[in-house]
């Protein structure tokens, strides 16, 4: 008997799943893996992002300070780069616990359904008509609260839209043919849902991870930049856009550099992120 998906794992076709990924995709990767190497290694930076030297404020890109300086003379390059942990840290933990909660609740509620599923639904609902950064906004300014709140905030009321995509997902899958069988013989709704179930919505979850991600970027960039969650002084890159528009006419890169380096983060994670969903519908309709 034949086999026709023998050829699937060989390395001419594997040569040809990379050479066919975009080039717009490609970029993207290595903007990311850039910054992540930078998140990673913070000593990479050639100056010290916090020393301060009045002497040198607001000065030009040069060689000894590839961006300039800011208004205190710290080095913008090296805050740039020392910037991408927390810009990175956040919205992955943003990401992941929308993705992780996101799908756990989704497969409970579409799994079950009945009484659990209405009551999941509306309090989706009523998270769901109520923006997320306005709530930040408002509890980490009353609270005072710090980084880890803002994240946990956020997270909470990112959920709303997760969790409908992934239950909508879960729903058309929860009673075909094979899960049907799964549950006449008696096999455990644990196992059922990691085993069954969770593989076949894998994609919808790697795609809300990616999204989320990029919102997180927004959200928490625009939570920086109103001085809340990151502390005065940290180089984050919403941060330093706030504290340096005042004197960009003295060192533009001091404004234009973390702005840049925002939107190349979102871009390049919303492109992988499209380049995954794109990849898994194709295979999909393979099968």
């Amino acid at each position: 008997m034949s086999r026709p998906n023998a050829t699937l794992a060989t390395p001419g076709t594997r040569r040809l799943r990379v050479s066919s990924m975009p080039l717009s995709t490609l970029l993207a990767l290595l903007v990311l893996g850039l910054m992540v190497v930078c998140a990673l290694f913070e000593g990479l930076a050639p100056q010290d992002p916090g020393r301060i030297d009045a002497v040198q404020s607001l000065q030009g890109p040069s060689g000894e300070h590839l961006l300039g300086t800011d208004q205190l003379g710290r080095d913008i390059f090296a805050r740039i780069v020392s910037g991408a942990r927390t810009s990175l840290l956040g919205p992955t933990l943003l990401a992941l616990g929308v993705a992780v909660i996101g799908a756990i609740v989704a497969m409970l509620a579409g799994y079950y359904g009945g009484r659990l599923d209405a009551v999941v639904s509306r309090v989706v609902d009523v998270l769901y008509s109520i923006p997320a950064l306005m709530v930040a906004i408002i509890v980490v300014g009353v609270t005072g609260g710090g980084f880890a709140i803002t994240v946990v905030v956020l997270t909470v009321f990112n959920l709303p839209l997760a969790i409908r995509n992934l239950r909508a997902a879960v729903m058309e899958r929860a009673h075909l043919p094979y899960m049907e069988a799964a549950r006449t013989l008696g096999m455990p709704t644990w196992r059922i849902l990691l085993t069954h179930l969770l593989p076949v919505i894998s994609p919808f979850v790697i795609a809300t991870f990616f999204l989320q991600f990029t919102y997180g970027v927004v959200e928490l960039s625009s939570m920086s930049f109103l001085g809340l969650g990151i502390p005065p002084g940290a180089p984050d890159w919403g941060r330093m856009v706030a504290d340096n528009r005042a004197s960009m006419y003295g060192n533009v890169w001091a404004t234009a550099a973390p702005a840049i380096a925002i939107v190349l983060l979102a871009v390049s994670t919303n492109l992988i992120g499209e380049w995954i969903n794109d990849r898994h519908e194709k295979a999909g309709k393979a099968r």
